[in-house]
């Protein structure tokens, strides 16, 4: 199934011709620059990162070293969410004013370039959440090359990994924004607060994890099997969390569930 989709993805692509990569990344973009390059060849790909507040700092380093592991041109360009107007607000609409700002500081570069596209990983598995970010895409002609071939994560992953990419096991990550409970004001503060825990956390051995923010409660998230370290570090945790600024520090028992606060929304 996933060679067939493969080939599907290839010939997406093909027809485009041209593609400039909205590239964070992460395990998808990475793949889609992958593919993209080896179908398209190198001039015929641009890879673009924004770097702003709700970027994880460690992911733009990474963001760097993938696009030359692949061989892909790549350009990092400077933005803030927190300058869009609607997004400091923090209400369900969020994701959209982010992707569109996102998009309208790529289409000039695709113009300027002479490319004819735009797309982004946006994958089979978004299909089915609540994903206002679409929307934004939708409006200006961005592409999702992964969706349309019917591409889920874990047959992303498995392609990674045939691909040699380092990708193909990593952590999902998604904006720090995505952190911060719907309606709360998201400041440059608490994205700040937000990295620097999570980063604390993954020094302990813990990979997939989110420091969910309510006020000043950090609800923690992280799969069941790390569980334990958490509570065997809990002392530890409690104090370096409170440093940053949290006042309560708790465990989900859920544990990781990507878009958790979206359950907020229904």
């Amino acid at each position: 199934m996933s060679n067939q989709k493969y080939e599907t993805l290839v010939s997406i692509l093909q027809d485009m011709k041209k593609v400039v990569v909205a590239f964070s990344g992460g395990v998808d973009s990475t793949y889609l620059l992958h593919v993209a390059v080896h179908t398209l060849g190198v001039d015929n790909v641009l890879a673009v990162t924004a770097d702003s507040e709700t970027y994880p700092s460690s992911e733009l380093e990474e963001a760097k070293r993938l696009a030359e592991h692949i061989g892909a041109r790549h350009q990092v360009i400077e933005t803030s969410e927190l300058a869009i107007p609607g997004y400091t607000e923090n209400d369900r609409n969020r994701c959209y004013f982010c992707k569109n700002s996102l998009f309208d500081h790529l289409v000039p570069i695709m113009r300027e370039k002479g490319f004819e596209n735009i797309v982004y990983g946006v994958i089979a598995d978004d299909m089915n959440e609540y994903r206002p970010g679409m929307r934004a895409a939708k409006e200006q002609g961005v592409r999702g090359p992964l969706a349309e071939a019917d591409m889920y994560k874990e047959e992303i992953r498995e392609l990674s990994k045939k691909a040699g990419l380092p990708t193909w096991d990593k952590p999902s990550f998604a904006c720090l924004s995505s952190r911060i409970a719907y309606g709360e004001t998201i400041t440059k503060a608490k994205l700040t607060k937000v990295d620097k825990s999570e980063a604390f956390l993954k020094t302990i051995g813990i990979r997939q994890v989110r420091v969910r923010t309510h006020d000043d409660i950090a609800r923690i998230e992280v799969e069941p099997q790390d569980m334990q370290k958490l509570l065997a570090n809990h002392g530890r945790i409690t104090e370096k969390l409170q440093s940053y600024g949290y006042t309560f520090v708790t465990m989900d028992l859920v544990g990781y569930k990507s878009g958790s606060m979206n359950r907020a929304l229904s």
